[in-house]
């Protein structure tokens, strides 16, 4: 496999996997009820299915007689492989199936379905329809090529993956090499050492690298259901390493992975247990306040800190940086498709019975929303093809899943039923009642034009929420260029606007774009808000809070 298609896989799996939903629960019964409505369909309006039945015979005619116009669309990269368009039997083969596809999409448009059904009807078609491309079949031509170049070595190289992947990725084609990489030794390796541990967290201090810091310091924040080190991945990439190079001092938090014996903690024990980093950060560098960032799920959780602050009358954090965050739960994606009431309450009985909720489990669902990025892919590559899986840090990290406590899982469950962020005290934590208009620390909020996972206009809602200054910011990509966003890339842009007008729409036609990366903007406002310079510290902690084992920590590897 060239470098270039490699690079594909590598690039489309990061896009699509990241930044996984904890709320949303695909159920085999919600599928299978969804295939037997379609079914049902063809029984009811059978007027309606002759006609296309019909409509697809005269198509397959043009087929066979070469006058088919059909063609894949222009970024569908399965059919990249010369044979699709110049081998007459190949063509014949794609075209037959586009014809099929089309069809089956056209005839459930067509249906007298409601809409909602209609969505559904799509969804398993898709389903349906993809794990039957030509691609995923052996007469691939790449597949046909390739056994011809090795000796017939690229089949038995694919049965053995896929005897692999049976036993231990529970039948799913692996993304990623997991062999490949070492957290603290290719991953997470910026010097740094925690100087706090509690049950829930351990916060690490990073060692300055310039002679002067600003007196505030970063807490960062991150998801509750992937590792921390997303923030230091390689030397390249760490947001950490940016952060100090800026003369940031910076600590990031290193979450616990539960086990169900902490399947109590709920949104209320990760805020008490933030509260508590929030106090050592700032008896470390003696700053009466700090500056946070938070992204997805960590996102919130920092939202509700603030807001519990708010009603205490504390102002211990001075601004908030936002990524990628949806507190404004009015999701309209494939991933709301099928979450109803049903599926919410069998997802929270799940995870209370189990004590937590598996990232792994998460993942599949996930992969399911998104076959020809994250199945289909990698089946064409690990088994038809042969081919290793690709040796990628971004999924190396991603498939570095941990588990969520049943509590907290039925606490996000609860905020995507009842979207109480959006309403004054709907939500309590820690005993206080949560206000957003009273949070009025400045907050920059971050979002991505392709994000499929947490969409930007519902980013764009929900900064609006808060009652302080809000800086909004596009970035051109979607939910992991969000984080690894380092400057340099020819390929980078973002927007702009001083104005925070009702709609996401006018926002983004007033705004102004900018080449390059939003990380560099960032800098800028953060540096605003971090103080003077003063001296950096000799050492790491203070005699209270003494450095003690060195950066990514210990919690990081718990399995």
């Amino acid at each position: 496999m060239s470098n270039k298609n490699n690079d594909d896989l590598k690039y489309q799996a990061s896009e699509n996997t990241l930044g996984l939903n904890p709320v949303v629960g695909l159920r085999g019964k919600d599928l299978l009820a969804s295939a037997r409505m379609v079914l049902r369909q063809a029984i009811k309006q059978p007027i309606h299915s002759a006609k296309h039945v019909a409509h697809f015979g005269l198509e397959l005619k043009n087929v066979l007689f070469g006058k088919s116009e059909l063609q894949p669309t222009s970024d569908d990269r399965r059919f990249a492989d010369p044979a699709w368009s110049q081998n007459p039997l190949y063509k014949r083969y794609l075209q037959t199936y586009l014809a099929w596809r089309k069809e089956l999409h056209d005839w459930i448009d067509d249906s007298n379905l409601p809409p909602k059904d209609v969505s559904r009807g799509h969804f398993v078609i898709n389903l349906m329809t993809e794990a039957m491309a030509p691609t995923n079949s052996a007469a691939n031509p790449a597949a046909v090529k390739r056994f011809f170049e090795t000796g017939g070595k690229s089949l038995l190289d694919g049965l053995s993956h896929l005897a692999k992947d049976l036993v231990h990725n529970g039948g799913m084609p692996s993304q990623v090499n997991m062999g490949a990489f070492e957290v603290g030794k290719s991953l997470g390796v910026t010097e740094g050492a925690v100087v706090f541990r509690n049950d829930v967290l351990e916060l690490i201090q990073y060692r300055p690298i310039t002679e002067q810091v600003h007196e505030r310091p970063l807490l960062v924040v991150p998801p509750q259901i992937n590792k921390f080190y997303v923030f230091d991945l390689s030397p390249d990439k760490s947001l950490a390493r940016f952060c100090l190079r800026n003369n940031v001092q910076t600590f990031i938090v290193s979450w616990r992975n539960p086990t169900k014996e902490q399947r109590e903690w709920g949104l209320s024990t990760y805020i008490e247990a933030l509260k508590e980093a929030v106090d050592v950060v700032t008896a470390i560098t003696g700053s009466k306040d700090v500056n946070m960032l938070g992204a997805c799920s960590g996102g919130i959780t920092c939202t509700a800190l603030l807001g519990h602050y708010a009603a205490i009358g504390e102002k211990k954090v001075n601004a908030l940086t936002l990524l990628v965050s949806v507190l404004d739960t009015t999701l309209d994606s494939d991933v709301a498709l099928f979450v109803d009431e049903q599926t919410l309450e069998a997802a929270k009985r799940h995870s209370y019975q189990a004590g937590v909720l598996e990232g792994r489990d998460m993942a599949k669902v996930f992969a399911w929303m998104r076959p020809n990025d994250l199945i289909w892919n990698y089946w064409v590559n690990n088994y038809l093809l042969g081919n290793e899986p690709p040796v990628f840090d971004i999924l190396f990290w991603n498939n570095d899943t941990t588990r969520l406590p049943a509590a907290f899982h039925g606490d996000l469950i609860e905020m995507f039923k009842n979207n109480p962020l959006i309403r004054p005290d709907a939500l309590e934590v820690c005993g206080t009642p949560i206000d957003l208009k009273q949070v009025t620390a400045d907050i920059f909020s971050l979002a991505g034009t392709n994000d499929h996972i947490t969409p930007w206009k519902s980013c764009y809602k929900s900064a609006q929420l808060f009652g302080g200054k809000v800086e909004f910011v596009l970035s051109s990509s979607g939910h992991i260029q969000s984080i690894l966003n380092p400057p340099g890339n020819p390929k980078s842009r973002y927007m702009t606007s001083t104005e925070m007008p009702v709609k996401a729409e006018d926002w983004q036609e007033n705004s102004t774009k900018h080449t390059d990366s939003w990380w560099l903007h960032w800098q800028a406002w953060q540096a605003e808000r971090s103080g003077k310079l003063k001296k950096s510290p000799a050492s790491l902690g203070n005699k209270a809070y003494p450095a003690g084992e060195a950066a990514p920590g210990t919690y990081v590897h718990e399995r």
